[in-house]
C-alpha cells in the first residue's frame, strides 16, 4: 500500500474549498468544465474508468485508510491526491462521505459514440427525452449500464448530467459507457436509423406489448424485434412522450401492468425494458 500523504488542507474556507464547493453549481462547472464526484463509488470508478479524466482526488485521513483502493489506483495512475480534515471535505461537500474527486467533463459527440459502439453484437441505446428529474436521469444511466446497453443521449432540454444528483445516482456508471448531452430528439433518432437500430418510444399507451415482442424476439418475422438493433426512447416524468416525440418512433410498445398500480416510474420501466432488450440479444 502507499503511504497516506500528509494533510495538506486543514482551513475550510480557504479558497481551494470554495472552489471545489462551487462546483455544485451549473456555472461554476460550465464555466470551468469541470464537474463534482461525491462518495467512494462514484471516485473509484472515475479513478478506475477515466483517470485521464480526474484533476484531483480528496480524501480524509480515515478514509484514505478506509478505501486504500482508491488512494493506491489514483496514485498509481499519477492523480493529484489531496488530504483535508473532516471539516474540509465537508466544507467541500456533505454529500461526499470524505471522498471527492474534481473531474474534468466529456462532451462525446453522438456519431463519435455510435461508431465506436458498432461492432460484432446488436446496439443496445437508451434516450431520455426532455427528462429533468436527475434521480430518475441517473439511475436509467446505471440501468443501462447494468442492462449492457451501449451508451445514453440526453436528448431536448434534459438536466444537466453533471449535475450532483444525477451522478451520485449513476453510482459510477457515467464512466463506464458513453452519454451524449445537447442534441434534439430529432436528429438523435435519425442517426440511431442511420446506425441500423429500430427506435421503440416506451409509452403506458402504446399498441404493443413488451411480453409480446419479448416472445417474438429472433424468430422469423418478427417485427419490431428485441433481438435487433434497438433504440429505447423515455420520456418526462410527468407528461411523458407527447405526440410528436411518439411519432418520431418505429413503435409506441407498452409495459404491461397486470397488478392495480396505475403506472410504472421512468427508471423503472426504463429498466424493464433495456432488460427485455438486453436478454433477447444474447
Amino acid at each position: 500500500m502507499h503511504r497516506i500523504p500528509d494533510v495538506t488542507l486543514a482551513n475550510p474556507r480557504a479558497d481551494r474549498v470554495k472552489q471545489v464547493r462551487a462546483l455544485s453549481g451549473r456555472p461554476a462547472r460550465s464555466r470551468h468544465g469541470q464537474f463534482l464526484v461525491e462518495g467512494p463509488q462514484g471516485v473509484r470508478e472515475a479513478v478506475r474508468h477515466a483517470p485521464g479524466a480526474v484533476r484531483d482526488v480528496y480524501l480524509t485521513p480515515a478514509t484514505a485508510e478506509r478505501y486504500a483502493e482508491i488512494l493506491d489506483a489514483a496514485l498509481a495512475a499519477g492523480l493529484y491526491v489531496h488530504l483535508g480534515t473532516r471539516e474540509v471535505l465537508e466544507a467541500m461537500s456533505p454529500d461526499a462521505q470524505g471522498v471527492l474527486a474534481v473531474v474534468r467533463t466529456q462532451e462525446p459527440s453522438l456519431d463519435a459514440a455510435l461508431r465506436e459502439a458498432a461492432g460484432a453484437r446488436p446496439l443496445l441505446v437508451a434516450v431520455l427525452a426532455t427528462v429533468r428529474d436527475p434521480g430518475n436521469a441517473g439511475t436509467v444511466i446505471r440501468a443501462a449500464d447494468a442492462a449492457g446497453a451501449d451508451l445514453v443521449v440526453l436528448a431536448g432540454e434534459s438536466v444537466d448530467m453533471y449535475n450532483p444528483k444525477v451522478v451520485r445516482s449513476t453510482a459510477g456508471s457515467m464512466f463506464h459507457l458513453p452519454v451524449v448531452t445537447d442534441v434534439g430528439l430529432a436528429e438523435t433518432v435519425e442517426a440511431l436509423r442511420g446506425a441500423g437500430c429500430t427506435v421503440l418510444a416506451a409509452d403506458g399507451g402504446g399498441d404493443l406489448d413488451l411480453d409480446d415482442l419479448l416472445d417474438a424476439a429472433g424468430t422469423p418475422g418478427a417485427s419490431p424485434d428485441l433481438a435487433r438493433s434497438t433504440a429505447w426512447v423515455f420520456g418526462n416524468e410527468a407528461w411523458g412522450l407527447p405526440e410528436a416525440d411518439r411519432a418520431l418512433a418505429d413503435a409506441v410498445v407498452r409495459v404491461p401492468i397486470r397488478g392495480r398500480a396505475e403506472s410504472l416510474n421512468l427508471a423503472t420501466a426504463a429498466t424493464v425494458c433495456l432488460y427485455a432488450s438486453g436478454r433477447a440479444q444474447r
